[in-house]
Protein backbone atom coordinates (compact mmCIF):
# COMPACT_ATOMS: atom_id res chain seq x y z
CA UNK A 1 0.00 0.00 0.00
CA UNK A 2 1.36 3.52 -0.53
CA UNK A 3 0.19 7.30 -0.50
CA UNK A 4 -1.47 8.84 -3.40
CA UNK A 5 -1.00 12.20 -4.14
CA UNK A 6 -3.12 14.46 -7.20
CA UNK A 7 -2.58 16.91 -9.70
CA UNK A 8 -3.76 20.47 -8.46
CA UNK A 9 -6.03 20.59 -11.15
CA UNK A 10 -8.40 22.57 -8.07
CA UNK A 11 -7.86 24.26 -5.13
CA UNK A 12 -8.97 21.65 -3.29
CA UNK A 13 -7.62 18.60 -4.33
CA UNK A 14 -3.66 20.46 -4.27
CA UNK A 15 -2.72 19.60 -0.88
CA UNK A 16 -4.45 16.23 -1.10
CA UNK A 17 -2.57 12.83 0.33
CA UNK A 18 -4.61 9.97 0.05
CA UNK A 19 -4.51 6.03 0.14
CA UNK A 20 -4.34 4.13 -3.32
CA UNK A 21 -5.61 1.18 -1.19
CA UNK A 22 -3.79 -1.53 -3.04
CA UNK A 23 -3.77 -3.89 0.10
CA UNK A 24 -7.84 -4.04 -0.70
CA UNK A 25 -9.48 -7.28 -2.06
CA UNK A 26 -11.34 -6.36 -5.09
CA UNK A 27 -14.87 -6.30 -5.67
CA UNK A 28 -15.11 -7.33 -2.09
CA UNK A 29 -18.69 -6.40 -0.47
CA UNK A 30 -18.99 -6.28 3.20
CA UNK A 31 -20.47 -8.98 5.37
CA UNK A 32 -24.08 -8.45 5.65
CA UNK A 33 -24.40 -10.55 8.21
CA UNK A 34 -21.94 -8.74 10.04
CA UNK A 35 -23.40 -4.85 9.62
CA UNK A 36 -25.63 -3.04 12.55
CA UNK A 37 -27.09 0.59 11.71
CA UNK A 38 -25.21 3.37 13.02
CA UNK A 39 -26.77 6.00 15.07
CA UNK A 40 -25.13 9.45 15.09
CA UNK A 41 -25.15 11.68 18.16
CA UNK A 42 -24.15 14.80 16.99
CA UNK A 43 -21.82 15.18 20.10
CA UNK A 44 -25.36 15.44 22.38
CA UNK A 45 -26.09 12.93 25.58
CA UNK A 46 -29.33 11.70 26.46
CA UNK A 47 -30.75 15.56 27.45
CA UNK A 48 -30.19 16.40 24.37
CA UNK A 49 -26.82 18.59 25.67
CA UNK A 50 -23.68 19.00 23.52
CA UNK A 51 -20.81 17.68 25.54
CA UNK A 52 -18.51 16.74 22.59
CA UNK A 53 -18.15 20.14 20.87
CA UNK A 54 -17.38 20.24 17.03
CA UNK A 55 -19.01 17.13 15.88
CA UNK A 56 -22.14 17.07 13.54
CA UNK A 57 -23.24 15.90 9.98
CA UNK A 58 -21.00 13.29 8.20
CA UNK A 59 -21.23 10.51 5.95
CA UNK A 60 -23.66 7.91 6.85
CA UNK A 61 -21.82 4.43 8.00
CA UNK A 62 -22.96 1.27 8.58
CA UNK A 63 -21.06 -0.46 11.66
CA UNK A 64 -18.99 -3.61 11.36
CA UNK A 65 -19.36 -6.06 14.05
CA UNK A 66 -15.30 -6.57 14.78
CA UNK A 67 -14.34 -9.60 16.45
CA UNK A 68 -11.87 -8.39 19.23
CA UNK A 69 -12.37 -11.64 22.07
CA UNK A 70 -10.89 -14.16 19.13
CA UNK A 71 -12.31 -16.84 21.26
CA UNK A 72 -13.55 -19.41 18.30
CA UNK A 73 -10.65 -21.11 20.16
CA UNK A 74 -8.49 -24.05 17.90
CA UNK A 75 -10.63 -23.56 15.10
CA UNK A 76 -8.93 -22.39 11.77
CA UNK A 77 -9.83 -19.77 10.06
CA UNK A 78 -9.30 -18.47 6.36
CA UNK A 79 -9.14 -14.93 5.30
CA UNK A 80 -11.67 -14.67 2.62
CA UNK A 81 -10.74 -10.30 2.28
CA UNK A 82 -8.90 -7.37 3.39
CA UNK A 83 -11.70 -4.72 3.44
CA UNK A 84 -12.32 -1.00 4.66
CA UNK A 85 -13.82 -0.21 7.39
CA UNK A 86 -15.02 3.86 7.58
CA UNK A 87 -15.55 3.43 11.13
CA UNK A 88 -11.72 2.70 12.19
CA UNK A 89 -8.32 3.28 10.86
CA UNK A 90 -7.20 0.56 10.77
CA UNK A 91 -8.32 -2.52 7.60
CA UNK A 92 -10.14 -5.26 8.85
CA UNK A 93 -10.07 -8.86 6.75
CA UNK A 94 -13.26 -11.14 7.11
CA UNK A 95 -12.22 -14.65 8.31
CA UNK A 96 -14.28 -17.84 7.47
CA UNK A 97 -13.94 -20.42 9.83
CA UNK A 98 -13.73 -24.37 9.00
CA UNK A 99 -17.25 -25.30 10.78
CA UNK A 100 -18.92 -22.30 8.45
CA UNK A 101 -18.93 -18.88 10.39
CA UNK A 102 -17.95 -15.29 9.20
CA UNK A 103 -15.96 -12.93 11.67
CA UNK A 104 -14.30 -9.90 10.76
CA UNK A 105 -10.98 -9.17 12.59
CA UNK A 106 -8.42 -6.05 12.72
CA UNK A 107 -6.01 -6.55 9.69
CA UNK A 108 -2.58 -6.80 10.65
CA UNK A 109 0.09 -6.10 8.25
CA UNK A 110 1.48 -8.24 5.76
CA UNK A 111 -1.98 -10.53 6.14
CA UNK A 112 -2.83 -12.05 2.72
CA UNK A 113 -6.03 -13.59 1.64
CA UNK A 114 -6.68 -17.16 1.52
CA UNK A 115 -3.68 -16.92 4.52
CA UNK A 116 -4.58 -19.85 7.38
CA UNK A 117 -4.94 -17.87 11.52
CA UNK A 118 -5.89 -19.33 14.20
CA UNK A 119 -7.11 -18.20 17.90
CA UNK A 120 -5.57 -21.14 20.38
CA UNK A 121 -3.33 -21.26 23.72
CA UNK A 122 -0.34 -22.71 21.88
CA UNK A 123 -0.60 -21.47 18.77
CA UNK A 124 1.79 -20.69 16.13
CA UNK A 125 4.09 -17.44 15.74
CA UNK A 126 2.24 -16.49 13.23
CA UNK A 127 0.75 -12.68 11.95
CA UNK A 128 -3.03 -12.91 12.50
CA UNK A 129 -2.80 -15.69 15.34
CA UNK A 130 -4.05 -14.79 18.44
CA UNK A 131 -3.04 -16.49 21.58
CA UNK A 132 -2.53 -15.90 25.54
CA UNK A 133 0.56 -13.73 26.37
CA UNK A 134 2.53 -16.40 27.93
CA UNK A 135 2.92 -18.26 25.33
CA UNK A 136 4.70 -15.03 23.00
CA UNK A 137 8.11 -14.44 23.20
CA UNK A 138 9.32 -10.71 24.21
CA UNK A 139 10.79 -8.34 21.23
CA UNK A 140 7.33 -9.89 19.08
CA UNK A 141 5.33 -7.10 17.59
CA UNK A 142 1.46 -7.60 19.13
CA UNK A 143 -1.81 -6.05 18.58
CA UNK A 144 -5.67 -6.12 20.24
CA UNK A 145 -4.24 -7.22 24.10
CA UNK A 146 -6.68 -7.71 26.59
CA UNK A 147 -6.69 -5.84 29.57
CA UNK A 148 -9.26 -8.05 31.32
CA UNK A 149 -9.29 -12.08 30.54
CA UNK A 150 -12.09 -12.78 28.13
CA UNK A 151 -13.47 -8.86 27.68
CA UNK A 152 -11.59 -8.51 24.24
CA UNK A 153 -8.89 -6.77 23.32
CA UNK A 154 -8.79 -2.89 24.28
CA UNK A 155 -5.05 -2.09 23.82
CA UNK A 156 -3.36 -1.27 20.25
CA UNK A 157 -6.18 -1.35 17.55
CA UNK A 158 -5.46 1.90 15.74
CA UNK A 159 -3.82 2.09 12.22
CA UNK A 160 0.39 1.21 12.85
CA UNK A 161 -0.22 0.48 16.32
CA UNK A 162 1.65 -3.01 18.03
CA UNK A 163 3.12 -3.01 21.90
CA UNK A 164 6.19 -4.95 22.98
CA UNK A 165 6.40 -7.48 26.05
CA UNK A 166 9.83 -6.69 27.30
CA UNK A 167 9.82 -9.26 30.43
CA UNK A 168 7.50 -11.51 32.39
CA UNK A 169 7.42 -11.84 35.86
CA UNK A 170 4.93 -14.18 37.81
CA UNK A 171 1.65 -14.23 36.67
CA UNK A 172 2.42 -10.82 34.42
CA UNK A 173 3.81 -9.60 31.71
CA UNK A 174 5.69 -6.48 31.30
CA UNK A 175 3.91 -4.92 27.74
CA UNK A 176 5.66 -1.53 26.41
CA UNK A 177 2.43 0.21 24.89
CA UNK A 178 2.42 2.61 21.69
CA UNK A 179 2.70 5.62 23.84
CA UNK A 180 6.22 4.89 25.49
CA UNK A 181 3.73 3.69 29.07
CA UNK A 182 5.34 0.37 30.48
CA UNK A 183 2.05 -2.01 32.32
CA UNK A 184 1.51 -5.30 33.92
CA UNK A 185 -0.74 -7.33 31.77
CA UNK A 186 -1.92 -10.35 33.35
CA UNK A 187 0.23 -13.57 31.35
CA UNK A 188 -4.00 -15.19 30.82
CA UNK A 189 -4.93 -12.43 28.01
CA UNK A 190 -5.12 -12.97 24.66
CA UNK A 191 -3.17 -10.72 22.07
CA UNK A 192 -2.57 -11.04 18.16
CA UNK A 193 0.92 -11.42 17.03
CA UNK A 194 2.05 -8.48 13.96
CA UNK A 195 1.64 -4.81 13.82
CA UNK A 196 -1.82 -3.54 12.59
CA UNK A 197 -2.27 -2.67 9.38
CA UNK A 198 -2.65 0.68 7.12
CA UNK A 199 0.95 1.63 9.08
CA UNK A 200 0.72 4.79 6.60
CA UNK A 201 -2.43 6.24 8.09
CA UNK A 202 -0.75 9.29 9.61
CA UNK A 203 1.10 10.47 6.47
CA UNK A 204 -2.46 11.05 4.89
CA UNK A 205 -3.59 14.84 4.48
CA UNK A 206 -7.19 15.66 3.95
CA UNK A 207 -6.50 18.70 1.75
CA UNK A 208 -9.91 20.29 1.85
CA UNK A 209 -12.28 21.39 4.78
CA UNK A 210 -14.99 19.64 3.10
CA UNK A 211 -13.54 16.43 3.81
CA UNK A 212 -13.23 17.26 7.28
CA UNK A 213 -17.29 17.78 7.23
CA UNK A 214 -17.08 14.07 5.42
CA UNK A 215 -16.19 12.94 8.63
CA UNK A 216 -18.11 14.70 10.75
CA UNK A 217 -16.16 17.32 12.01
CA UNK A 218 -17.53 20.96 12.16
CA UNK A 219 -15.82 23.75 12.17
CA UNK A 220 -14.64 25.70 15.43
CA UNK A 221 -13.39 28.92 16.12
CA UNK A 222 -9.72 29.41 17.75
CA UNK A 223 -10.01 31.17 21.64
CA UNK A 224 -7.55 34.08 20.15
CA UNK A 225 -9.60 35.39 17.08
CA UNK A 226 -12.68 35.73 19.09
CA UNK A 227 -14.16 38.79 21.68
CA UNK A 228 -13.05 38.49 25.46
CA UNK A 229 -16.85 38.02 26.34
CA UNK A 230 -16.69 34.87 24.01
CA UNK A 231 -13.90 33.30 25.15
CA UNK A 232 -10.86 33.84 28.46
CA UNK A 233 -7.97 34.31 25.45
CA UNK A 234 -10.21 36.81 23.14
CA UNK A 235 -9.90 40.47 22.81
CA UNK A 236 -6.50 42.49 22.39
CA UNK A 237 -5.01 44.98 19.35
CA UNK A 238 -4.70 43.55 16.40
CA UNK A 239 -3.77 39.58 16.46
CA UNK A 240 -2.95 38.79 20.14
CA UNK A 241 -1.59 35.78 21.36
CA UNK A 242 -4.04 35.52 24.44
CA UNK A 243 -1.48 36.65 26.65
CA UNK A 244 -1.87 33.58 29.22
CA UNK A 245 -2.01 29.90 28.98
CA UNK A 246 -4.46 28.33 27.21
CA UNK A 247 -7.72 27.66 28.47
CA UNK A 248 -11.47 26.50 27.39
CA UNK A 249 -14.16 28.94 27.02
CA UNK A 250 -14.85 28.38 30.61
CA UNK A 251 -11.61 29.18 31.74
CA UNK A 252 -10.11 25.73 32.72
CA UNK A 253 -6.67 25.08 31.69
CA UNK A 254 -6.66 22.78 28.10
CA UNK A 255 -2.72 21.87 28.15
CA UNK A 256 -0.99 20.25 31.31
CA UNK A 257 -4.06 19.89 33.64
CA UNK A 258 -4.11 16.44 35.15
CA UNK A 259 -7.62 15.03 35.02
CA UNK A 260 -7.06 11.52 35.92
CA UNK A 261 -8.66 9.76 38.78
CA UNK A 262 -6.60 7.61 41.26
CA UNK A 263 -7.75 3.79 40.01
CA UNK A 264 -7.24 0.74 41.64
CA UNK A 265 -5.48 -0.24 38.43
CA UNK A 266 -3.30 2.09 38.77
CA UNK A 267 -0.87 -0.22 40.99
CA UNK A 268 -0.08 -1.65 36.97
CA UNK A 269 1.82 0.79 35.85
CA UNK A 270 5.16 0.37 35.90
CA UNK A 271 6.25 3.61 34.18
CA UNK A 272 4.30 6.25 33.04
CA UNK A 273 3.70 7.83 29.31
CA UNK A 274 5.02 11.13 30.83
Amino acid sequence: MGIKTYKPTSPGIRFVKGFDFEELTKGAKAEKSLLMPLRKTGGRNLHGRITSRHRGGGHKRQLRIIDFRRDKYNIPAKVLSIQYDPNRSARIALLGYADGEKRYIISPLGLRVNDEIISAPTAEIKTGNAMELRNIPPGIPIHNIELKMGKGGQIARSAGGSCLIMAKEGDYAHVKLPSGEIRLIHLDCYATVGQVSNVENDAISLGKAGKSRYLGRRPYSRGVAKNPHDHPMGGGEGKSSGGRHPTTPWGKCTKGLKTRKRKLSDKLILKRRK
